[in-house]
């Protein structure tokens, strides 16, 4: 029997193709919809690759049709939020009109599930400093979190009147690598602390910028719910096989609910490469809430999901066996030939 065909937008990417390698292990037949302007035709291991812009309905609807796709993870899109807030028009564009046409493709071929790729940057700064849920106001302070949001209620609408079934995760900070080293994170360019880093301990070079001091937290700096790429990868073959959506759509979070601080990832990543990465701080980064920590009960108890991946210096040690024997994207590192 054929296993069931799930079409990934943006699976040449960090966290579809560690979803790719996930859907594989668990029987279905991921098929790769990228246009490899941020992803990497090295991390198409699991299945077959179609070249396209996720704003193409066209194209998605021959995609769909062409591969018998029985469901949908869309992940392709726009994620730096300190470039949304200098280039919003982008974002508007690439997030929301992504996400427009793979529900206009999904109709036009009676494909009907969809798995989001959604962000904590929804709840933008939170009240308090306690553990967020799903129930929490949804107030996004920069344009990467007002297109996701906005993604997740044309979605949403798109259930409620046409009888689709989707889940939108949203995700805290995906950190990590394949514990086997197959595929990890290799982005151009690289916005996201651990990496960063790595690349700072193990390259040395110019010292590594963190985004102000004066936060109101224990230390001053930034806490963020550090989650391992796995696990968010897992989530999504869960999220794909639940028998029921609640009224259609459902929104959860992904996080192991403990939050980390700037500075203790960096001591993290520092005993983790045997050299601490040397830093400084500059001015807060526009559109940066102080605290975001998960409250992830809802995915345990919907999905059954929990983090296998449960302490920071474990996910951080696979990133940093990932950066020292990297298979694809290597170019792109700063200190590359």
């Amino acid at each position: 029997m054929a296993a069931d065909r799930i079409l990934v937008t943006g699976g040449a990417g960090y966290i579809g193709s560690h979803t790719c390698k996930a859907l594989s292990q668990a029987g279905y037949q991921p098929v790769v919809y990228d246009d490899l302007s941020n992803g990497h035709e090295g991390a198409v291991l699991w299945g077959p690759l179609v070249q396209g812009d996720v704003r193409d309905a066209e194209r998605l609807t021959k995609a769909m049709s062409d591969n018998r796709i029985v469901g949908v993870i869309h992940f392709a899109g726009l994620i730096e939020v300190g470039r949304s807030m200098h280039r919003p028009d982008l974002y508007w564009d690439h997030n929301v009109n992504g996400v427009a046409a793979v529900l206009s493709a999904m109709r036009h071929t009676g494909v009907g599930r969809l798995i989001f790729s959604s962000t904590a940057a929804v709840y933008g700064t939170p009240s308090t400093s306690g553990l967020l849920q799903e129930t929490d106001p949804l107030n996004p302070i920069n344009p990467y979190g007002d297109s996701k949001l906005a993604g997740e209620r044309m979605i949403a609408a798109h259930c409620a009147a046409f009888g689709l079934e989707s889940v939108a995760l949203r995700y805290f900070n995906a950190s990590g690598a394949d514990a086997e080293g197959q595929i990890g994170e290799a982005h151009n360019p690289e916005t996201h602390l651990i990496p960063l880093a790595i690349e700072a301990a193990l390259a040395g070079g110019r010292p590594l910028t963190v985004f102000g001091d004066d936060f109101a937290t224990s230390d001053g700096f930034c806490v963020r719910d550090y989650i391992h790429v796995a696990d968010l990868a897992r989530a999504h073959v869960l999220a794909l096989g639940l028998d029921r959506i609640d009224r259609g759509f459902e929104a959860m979070n992904l996080g192991r609910g403990v939050g980390a601080s700037v500075v203790e990832v960096i001591k993290a990543v520092g005993a983790a490469c045997g050299r601490p990465p040397v830093y400084e701080v500059g001015p807060r980064r526009a559109g940066d809430p102080p605290v975001l920590v998960a409250d992830p009960s809802r995915a345990a108890a919907r999905l059954g999901w929990r983090p296998e991946f449960d302490d920071l210096q474990t996910i951080i040690a696979t990133a940093v066996a990932w950066r020292r024997n990297r298979r694809f994207g290597a170019s792109i590192l700063p200190n590359a030939a």
